[in-house]
């Protein structure tokens, strides 16, 4: 496996609660460079490629259900459709999209490092 500074940067971006930290801290751990892109906060649709602008973007798809059951969040579903529409960019322009509503998070990063191992030098 090639250093990580070497690899492509790879962006995850998703909705609060659908599991950015725990698949970027599993594919650091496997030697990728990854970036958490917080686009679900920002109104620039395109802030994702301004910002980090990576070889590969990975979407985690989520639930406004399984979102305010995993963080804790007050939020209506209003607030979630805001995030999935600042994500919307994000979404069309994915190399990948992994939904985490039903998959566990040894399932989302097998599914991840899959698709990566096939993509990456």
């Amino acid at each position: 496996m090639k250093e990580a500074e070497e690899r492509p940067l790879i962006g995850i971006v998703g909705p609060c609660g659908s599991g950015k930290s725990t698949l970027l801290a599993g594919l650091e751990k496997a030697g990728f460079r990854c970036r958490h892109i917080a686009q679900e906060h920002s109104y620039v649709k395109s802030m994702w490629q301004v910002i980090t602008n990576p070889a590969i973007l990975i979407y985690l798809k989520c639930s406004f259900e399984n979102s305010t059951a995993r963080r804790k969040l007050n939020w209506t579903p209003a607030d979630h459709e805001e995030q999935l529409s600042r994500l919307s960019h994000a979404l069309e322009h994915a190399d990948l999209v992994i939904d985490t509503n039903e998959a566990g998070l040894e399932d989302v990063l097998a599914q991840a490092l899959a698709f990566l191992e096939k993509k990456t030098p």
